[in-house]
């Protein structure tokens, strides 16, 4: 299908913020708003987020992708994922101002940028799905729980290790406080499910009880090259909310793409998070049109 793909500025708290739409001929009800994780900017790395946004307008989905305050070619001063509720709302009086045939929108966010997804989608009732794609949900716990599993497990039964060690290239002293150090960060900040403290909940949970208060569909796509993903796995694994949200199949989805790394930098990795990305749409009536496969 032809789309136009023009320029689009707009404004936020007296800043200007700039972005991209792409606009099919014959849109979707439903359009995509790509929500950037940082430090990028509109393009995303790779270009992903050009080919994505091209992608879907090809099929006619109206997409559109921004850059936050202070980013990019946005005024302001620069923010992090935890402040940009405003910035993806006037993004999207944006999108809807410029495509007034759309019913909804799907966030779509990579790294924090799935985070800052998560938490603005209980406040506009616009949004109808999100599309996360591998989540930040970083505690210092864990992190190091993360590459005590994944790093250390690897590099302890890799022969190179070994033989550097023995050749005095790894210092043993050096190894083993790292690993001590990790392993004390793992055991120190490791969540209390029955614990009755007070404090404020961490982001992992901030993150699901936004979910669980919008009640949208949502779908998280993971990378198995990755410690950001692993950590996702681990931190959801072991978190009664999360696995509650993940086992209810009529709201969530998981895809992994086993040999990606976080931002998918190959051509064929990046066109199947596309293809996955069309294909929940259309499984979720939110396109027309048939469900496509990679490559």
């Amino acid at each position: 299908m032809k789309y136009s793909e023009d320029a689009v500025v707009f404004s936020c708290a007296s800043e200007t913020l700039i972005g991209v739409i792409a606009l099919p001929e014959r849109p979707s009800g439903v359009g995509v708003m790509i929500v950037v994780g940082g430090p990028q900017y509109r393009a995303g790395s790779h270009r992903q987020f050009v080919l994505l946004s091209r992608f879907l307008a090809e099929r006619g989905v109206v997409c559109m992708r921004f850059d936050y305050r202070g980013m990019g070619d946005s005024t302001g001063g620069t923010r992090d994922f935890r402040d940009v509720d405003g910035d993806i709302a006037a993004a999207v009086d944006k999108l809807f101002a410029l495509a007034p045939t759309l019913d909804g929108v799907v966030l779509w966010g990579l790294c924090d940028g799935a985070s800052a997804s998560c938490f603005y989608v209980p406040n506009d009732s616009r949004v109808v799905g999100a599309v996360l794609v591998n989540p930040w949900v970083r505690t210092e716990a864990g992190e190091a729980q993360t590459y005590l599993k994944h790093y250390y497990r690897q590099r302890l039964t890799d022969p190179r290790f070994w033989k550097k060690l023995v050749g005095g290239r790894v210092s043993l002293r050096a190894s083993v406080a790292s690993l001590l150090a990790m392993a004390g960060r793992a055991r120190s900040g490791a969540p209390r499910a029955n614990s009755a403290s007070a404090a404020p909940p961490d982001l992992p949970n901030r993150m699901s009880a936004s979910l669980e208060k919008a009640k949208i569909p949502f779908a998280i796509v993971l990378s198995g090259n990755d410690y950001v993903a692993k950590e996702f796995e681990l931190e959801t694994r072991k978190r009664p909310a999360w696995r509650t949200l993940l086992g209810d199949r009529r709201r969530a989805e998981v895809v992994t793409f086993a040999s990606a790394d976080h931002t998918f930098s190959s051509e064929e990795k990046r066109e199947a998070v596309a293809v996955a990305t069309w294909n929940w749409l259309v499984r979720r009536n939110f396109c027309r049109g048939s469900t496509e496969t990679a490559g």
